[in-house]
């Protein structure tokens, strides 16, 4: 016999007792909101949530669905790509989808971004991108080029090497310091350009040349290390430095990559080409988990010549044609529109919209560029008082630490924008 539908009740029963959520205990403090479909820009409640049946989605699901839910263009490429099929091994094999995104990310991320590894997290591309740029460096001959430097504030991921240049003391992965690979961190990059800051980065990377393997940033935007912006200008200094003294650079686009800030990649802010980078989140329009790693010729010579001549890693589900026929839908969506000034729109509604929450006690400080707008409290967010003043105005966000912060989707309308910010307030206050 089919298994009977559960209901709401039977589910969130079963959630507790079985499913172990992000970032939480097991069993479950709190009880997550069952969301039954999702639209354009709005996620249905299976069950009312402090009088609400639908939510304005103010994080475009961890900042990847970008154009919304259940979109039209994505799903017929989805619903194409199953009738052909759904998955093969790329270990000897290849397939159009695959071969079509490496492509065309290859043509729209900057020059001399050549080569690409698909694999299927970003957490997983920093992976990859850490063990091309070692490998590299023992490939030719400099084996103890090893080490990572980054600033602090960062976030990478939450596996073995991204954790090591994550934020060593104000991250999440405090608890692993002594076992993880002992990086260097230079000072969080300030919001203004400093000479005093660039010089500092220069002469840090002089001094550690030669252990130094790359230095790995996330550029303009630190994302959930602390969501602070600074100046682009920072990603030139780190070029020249890396340049002049035999370091690759690697860039971090998961989160800022196909929009975000304003341009297509982050990078472009300070007209800059890293010789690793790594994208994620966005790349299927929030569908499919996927990411890619992109790097110059020169990274992927360098490897080419070692003893081990090849980059050992594969993914089961590497280059998924499923997620990769998406994701070529998703660009392409993307590309077709204007949107850059849908971001500009979004940045100014932002801005109006969260302005009064300067004014409200506990706030430190509101920012805003492109389509990111956070708040920023002195003190750590009441989770559960914030998440339940967001809903009660129909909005969800996701706060943490002393922040509540918003990614909405592009395709965010002028209306549900100021909701957005209404809730972004509420949350604030109450948090």
């Amino acid at each position: 016999m089919p298994d009977l539908p559960f209901s709401p009740a039977d589910l969130l029963r079963l959630d507790r007792e079985h499913v172990w959520h992000p970032y939480g205990p097991m069993p479950g403090r709190t009880e997550p909101l069952l969301v039954e479909s999702a639209s354009g820009v709005r996620l249905r409640l299976a069950r009312p949530a402090f009088g609400r049946t639908e939510l304005i989605d103010g994080m475009s699901s961890w900042w990847s669905a970008i154009h919304g839910y259940n979109h039209p263009v994505l799903n017929e490429a989805a619903r194409e790509q199953l009738g052909r099929m759904s998955h093969v091994m790329f270990g000897g094999l290849t397939h159009e989808p695959g071969v079509r995104l490496a492509a065309k990310l290859v043509e729209i991320t900057p020059e001399p971004l050549r080569h690409v590894f698909l694999c299927d997290s970003g957490s997983v591309s920093v992976e990859v991108a850490v063990k091309m740029c070692l490998q590299h460096w023992r490939s030719v001959g400099r084996p103890a080029k090893q080490r990572l430097l980054t600033w602090r504030g960062g976030y990478h991921g939450d596996t073995w090497q991204p954790m090591s240049v994550c934020d060593p003391e104000g991250g999440m992965h405090e608890l692993w310091q002594g076992l993880l690979p002992r990086q260097l961190f230079v000072p969080e990059p300030p919001v203004a350009y400093e000479e005093t800051y660039a010089q500092l980065l220069r002469d840090t990377i002089a001094r550690h040349a030669d252990e130094l393997a790359a230095v790995i940033v996330e550029p303009v935007v630190q994302g959930a290390g602390g969501m602070r912006f600074h100046a682009p200008e920072y990603l030139r200094v780190l070029r020249e430095a890396c340049d002049a003294h035999d370091v690759l650079l690697v860039f971090d686009e998961i989160a800022t990559g196909f929009g975000r800030t304003g341009t297509l990649f982050a990078a472009g802010q300070a007209s800059v080409s890293p010789d690793v980078m790594c994208l994620g989140k966005a790349l299927t329009g929030g569908y499919l988990t996927m990411a890619a790693t992109l790097c110059t010729a020169g990274v992927a010579e360098g490897i080419s010549r070692g003893e081990v001549p090849v980059l050992a890693h594969g993914p089961t589900f590497m280059a998924n044609p499923l997620a990769a026929a998406v994701a070529c839908a998703s660009i392409d969506v993307l590309l077709s529109q204007d949107w850059q000034a849908e971001v500009k729109r979004l940045e100014a509604g932002l801005r109006e919209g969260l302005a009064p929450a300067g004014e409200l006690p506990g706030v430190r400080e509101v920012r805003v560029l492109g389509g990111i707008g956070v708040v920023q409290l002195d003190h750590e967010v009441s989770m559960a008082a914030a998440t339940e003043a967001a809903v009660r105005e129909g909005v969800w966000v996701r706060p943490f630490r002393d922040l509540v912060y918003v990614m909405p989707p592009y395709v965010t309308g002028d209306e549900d924008l100021e909701r957005v910010a209404r809730g972004v307030c509420a949350a604030a206050r109450a948090g």
